[in-house]
């Protein structure tokens, strides 16, 4: 079984086909669980809708760097109150995200939110799945900040930095979220990446439905997808992909620690 990590079925995307797939699809394609993640204040509410209607869906709650105009008191007060449900797992995505913010005040602005949202996080005593673009740096130093107050630890979704700063993360017990960009060609940090931390601190992710594996690149990303994702890394880690499966699946039940295992 596979444990999707990071995955957005409340997408549009998903409106004609998002019940079969998590119905019975994701199953009968080796998926056991999977976590919604949470990037708009509308997709917490609903990855929370989709977790409490299907056994193997968790929600993670948070709200992405660039969905400022959700970056409200009021709505991170409805995230601290949901956090203790059952089914949610994580805080996330939260982060920062310097690609369209270039002016130092809108940078602040992320940093300022992306803080406040870490210290909710260690009040609920969740884990937290982290977006990071164009941020190597100020997304690093508030992590090695924050890892000194909190013993939950958390994903950087999605990782595009260096190896180098990937072993920095694994150091303090941080996990590498790896999906369908690992194989692409143009794809050279991030294969460096996995062959240079150990498999114990990877974690399998669509991000669904964006950046599809090879060689279904192009199209709308799924959880089904995951198997190349887990055969790529067997390649690059020389091992054998039910080895991957299986442990990959351990650290996500070991970072999710609310996830039941599904089997």
């Amino acid at each position: 079984m596979i444990f999707e990590t990071h995955a957005h079925y409340d997408d549009e995307k998903f409106d004609g086909d998002r019940v079969e797939l998590l119905s019975h699809l994701l199953r009968e394609n080796n998926i056991g669980n999977i976590v919604n993640v949470g990037a708009s204040f509308r997709g917490c509410k609903d990855s929370l809708n989709l977790a409490e209607e299907y056994d193997n869906v968790y929600a993670a709650l948070g709200i992405h760097p660039e969905e400022m105009d959700d970056m409200t008191q009021e709505n991170l007060d409805w995230i601290k109150a949901n956090a203790s449900n059952p089914k949610v797992v994580a805080i996330g995505e939260i982060g920062l995200d310097y690609y369209w913010i270039k002016d130092e005040e809108g940078r602040a602005k992320q940093r300022e939110w992306f803080k406040k949202q870490l210290e909710i996080a260690k009040k609920v005593d969740l884990p937290v799945v982290i977006h990071s673009r164009d941020a190597a740096e100020d997304t690093l130093n508030t992590i090695v900040d924050y890892n000194k107050q909190s013993n939950k630890k958390g994903i950087i979704h999605c990782y595009s930095y260096s190896k180098e700063i990937a072993l920095e993360y694994t150091k303090m017990g941080w996990y590498i979220g790896v999906g369908g960009v690992v194989t692409f060609k143009n794809s050279k940090k991030l294969v460096e990446t996995v062959q240079a931390i150990p498999i114990e601190s990877i974690v399998l992710e669509t991000d669904c439905p964006y950046m599809a594996p090879v060689p279904h690149r192009g199209e709308r990303n799924s959880s089904i997808f995951l198997s190349f994702v887990a055969d790529k890394i067997a390649e690059l880690k020389n091992m054998d992909v039910a080895d991957v499966e299986r442990i990959t699946y351990e650290n996500a039940l070991n970072i999710y620690s609310k996830a039941k295992r599904n089997l």
